[in-house]
């Protein structure tokens, strides 16, 4: 565990770090770059020039920013963990991407990663999430679910409702960088504290190592169990090593809360049922949240958060909120009209098949979820899906009819 004054330092109101003999470094401070100190530089062989990978066939965020001046300035530099910039851009060198999706490219290793990286990093995120500027604005949190309004939907169309975001432990790296050591810390700091959730939150854990074939295959009837990660977007930042060391699921005991453990990121966190009140699942979900960190911050932890990336996580897209809501909605004749995709564009809503990223719909049922994480409230942005599935329902309500449908006006982003 982090020691008392690590952990002081480590707070929301603070700006600092701790500095120990032979390089080892507290994480936790409000990230500003005149407070941070890089580790030590690394000693090469070779010029910048001459490691500079080859981008000219790449397709992803990465690629479009790093430029040889801005490689040959970062290469040599670590941050406080010794995190590098080649193991951070690894997986988008070794993925070129797709000629229609412009993946990012780039993973953080520590929430130093963001700020000695930043040269880098800030443009991606500028890019990435449709001109946020993380030296210039504040991201919002708002966790109040009473200011949601109509969060319930229509049933003959929304068969389930989901929000899920991801949160990290300051103070320990994150997956691609970490070791299994402080991977095992996550899970032993993230389960000791769930253990103190009571009522409708209560539940247990799965450790992936050691649930037995019975608990197992019931985790995949429930659609609960995650695998071991097999994309090469993944696998190429690190984050299958020493697999399902301290890897696993947390479920409360209706199984609509759920926390998987040192995936993606140290916890993704999941609020969850069948049918469309997405109010009760954000509810849920902003419940559970807020008594999570409270266990946390009990035990002397706190989760990764500044002013100006919101909640820090491992990928660059999931900044901010980290926050996806969707529903599973059925939109058959909607999804053949060619006004669709502007349709979503213009709502700031995305689209992809039931089974997850990169997946076909079937049966005219889609997977809808927002499109940004950062620059918007939580509440803000399951709002915006909210209005948004209501809009496309009432579309198909009209097709139905035979009536004609319009594409709406594009909505702000930042409000």
């Amino acid at each position: 565990m982090a020691s008392s004054f690590t952990r002081i330092l480590s707070s929301k109101r603070n700006v600092g770090f701790l500095s120990l003999v032979g390089g080892s470094v507290a994480a936790g401070f409000l990230l500003h770059r005149e407070h941070v100190t890089a580790g030590e530089p690394l000693r090469r062989r070779y010029p910048a020039s001459a490691e500079y990978p080859d981008l000219r066939k790449h397709n992803n965020c990465m690629a479009s920013n790093l430029t040889p001046a801005i490689y040959a300035k970062l290469c040599d530099k670590t941050t406080p963990n010794g995190f590098t910039l080649d193991q951070a851009i690894q997986t988008g060198v070794d993925n070129p991407g797709h000629p229609f999706i412009k993946t990012v490219g780039i993973v953080a290793g520590d929430e130093e990663s963001y700020e000695v990286f930043g040269d880098l990093l800030d443009p991606i995120i500028k890019e990435r999430h449709n001109g946020y500027d993380p030296r210039k604005m504040k991201h919002p949190t708002d966790l109040d679910p009473s200011k949601l309004h109509s969060g319930k939907f229509d049933e003959r169309y929304v068969l389930s409702s989901r929000v899920r975001t991801g949160r990290s432990i300051r103070g320990l790296s994150l997956p691609p960088a970490c070791t299994r050591a402080e991977r095992r810390e996550v899970e032993r700091v993230v389960v000791d504290a769930l253990a103190g959730l009571r009522g409708d939150l209560a539940g247990r854990y799965y450790s992936l190592t050691h649930m037995t074939e019975k608990e197992q295959q019931q985790l995949i009837d429930d659609h609960f169990l995650f695998d071991k990660p097999v994309s090469p977007l993944l696998t190429c930042a690190g984050m299958a090593r020493d697999w399902p060391d301290a890897r696993g699921i947390w479920h409360n005991n209706e199984k609509t809360f759920l926390i998987w453990v040192n995936e993606e990121d140290h916890t993704r966190v999941i609020s969850m049922e069948k049918g469309g009140n997405m109010k009760r699942v954000f509810e849920r979900f902003c419940k559970g949240l807020k008594e999570v960190e409270r266990l946390i911050q009990e035990r002397g932890w706190e989760f990764m958060w500044n002013e100006r990336l919101g909640y820090v996580l491992t990928c660059p897209s999931n900044l901010g909120t980290g926050l996806r809501a969707g529903v599973h909605v059925k939109l058959p004749l909607l999804s053949k009209d060619p006004r669709f995709n502007k349709i979503l564009d213009n709502l700031r809503l995305q689209k992809r098949g039931t089974g997850g990223v990169d997946t076909a719909a079937v049966g005219g049922v889609f997977d809808i979820s927002n499109l940004d994480r950062l620059g918007m409230s939580e509440v803000q942005l399951v709002q915006t899906v909210v209005d948004g599935v209501n809009y496309l329902i009432e579309c198909e309500k009209r097709l139905e009819k035979g009536q004609d449908i319009k594409v709406p006006p594009p909505i702000k982003q930042f409000k």
